[in-house]
């Protein structure tokens, strides 16, 4: 088989031996927080060596793709994002089966023309919905066909974009919509019907994030969790943002965690009855217990006010640790009950905007030269191996991973 090395693409890498196969639903798989039940998967690779399939790609994204079944489905805009796509591609060799194009020629800010993307889809195996930032939420079925729209949600303009894929939540479809940041759009929560994209409740907010929300168990039940960003000119402890709980049925506030600081790019992490929150560009990081309800910031576990330069990929709980590497490769486990460091000063070479994903005491990131590192899960660290492509990839996007083959974009 021939390989095309030719960028932008999409990668498929292969191994036998699986424990289970799954498919890769939705941002970070099935959790929204980058855990892979399966095992046995690859640890080592090249260009040219374990490598399934490579196709072209017309436009660059920062989004990661899902897998269903037999099916692949991943976005992309053109350069200005006039045109804004779902793709759909078969498993077996990536040839493209269907696209579903978007127009939209409202100007809309951002920090790169090609940065008009970046969330992921989602599917429950009969639908698909994207968010397409200000052009709207759309939802189309497996083989390409329009269910519905909502192209009525406003502008959602920030200096970077925005980023919050859709999360499915029984029989509705939740967006975190925006950030705006006071030029005139709103943040707001959105809970729609999955089989009409009606509104079933919306939660106005003051302030947004890029955050992609989590939907996790506290104490039984369902609550989605999503960090907000304070006032980029406020600094004093009343304006910071805030780790936020909702109630997944009607969009009530469950509890708050003050402590964030602006430009929440990772989504929250939860496990163990606790909760953690991380903030980008020198911003905060937190962990709170959970279980109380309205302001429980009294609950909170650690704070770390200031952190290294960068962050943009979420980090991973594993067992009783949080692991997180910064965009710079500076990486961290950090005692989930202290925020003690155990990693201090690790470093991986590169740049990354990656997001951890774990399998059998393995971490995964894919950095933005199209490395891939795996670390092991274990607070004394060891780099187990480097995976490199071929020379002047480029990459803001993160693994996807479904029976036993990872998918890099």
């Amino acid at each position: 088989m021939s390989h095309r090395l030719l960028v932008p693409l999409l990668g498929l890498i292969v191994c036998a031996g699986v424990a289970r196969a799954d498919n890769w639903p939705a941002w970070r798989g099935a959790t929204g927080q980058g855990y892979v039940e399966e095992k046995n998967l690859p640890l080592k690779w090249s260009a040219k060596d374990n490598v399934k399939w490579k196709v072209k790609l017309d436009n660059q994204s920062n989004s990661t793709p899902i897998i269903w079944g037999d099916k692949i489905f991943m976005t992309q805009a053109n350069k200005g994002g006039t045109v804004r796509s779902l793709l759909c591609l078969a498993r077996s060799d990536g040839e493209q089966l269907w696209k579903k194009d978007v127009a939209y020629d409202e100007k809309e800010r951002n920090w790169d023309q090609s940065w008009y993307c970046n969330a992921s889809p989602t599917t429950d195996g009969e639908r698909v919905i994207v968010s397409f930032g200000s052009a709207g939420v759309y939802c189309y079925d497996l083989a390409g066909k329009e269910l519905w729209k909502r192209s009525d949600l406003g502008k959602w303009e920030a200096s970077f974009g925005n980023s919050a894929s859709p999360v499915l939540v029984g029989d509705m479809v939740v967006q975190w919509c925006g950030p705006n940041d006071g030029k005139g759009g709103d943040n707001y929560l959105l809970a729609m019907k999955l089989k009409d994209g009606t509104t079933v409740w919306k939660k106005d907010e003051t302030y947004g994030s890029w955050s992609t929300p989590v939907l996790a168990k506290v104490d039984g039940k369902d609550q989605l969790v999503v960090g907000h960003s304070r006032d980029v000119k406020g600094s004093p402890e009343e304006k910071w943002g805030s780790l936020r709980g909702y109630d997944p049925k009607n969009g009530s506030e469950l509890w708050a965690c003050k402590g964030l600081s602006s430009y929440v790019y990772p989504s929250a992490l939860v496990k163990n009855g606790t909760a953690v929150g991380m903030c980008g560009f020198g911003g905060s990081a937190l962990a709170v217990k959970l279980g109380g309800t309205g302001d429980i910031t009294k609950d909170r576990l650690w704070m770390h006010p200031r952190n290294p330069p960068q962050r943009v990929g979420s980090g991973v709980i594993v067992d009783d640790h949080v692991y997180m590497v910064d965009e710079g490769g500076v990486s961290h486990c950090y005692d989930l009950k202290t925020g003690k460091d155990q990693w201090e000063s690790e470093k991986v070479k590169g740049l990354t905007w990656g997001s951890l994903i774990h399998s059998d005491g393995r971490l995964y990131l894919l950095m933005r030269n199209g490395d891939t590192h795996v670390l092991a899960a274990k607070p004394k660290f060891e780099l187990l191996a480097t995976n490199s492509l071929e020379a002047g990839e480029q990459t803001n996007s993160s693994i996807a991973v479904s029976d036993g083959e990872l998918f890099i974009r």
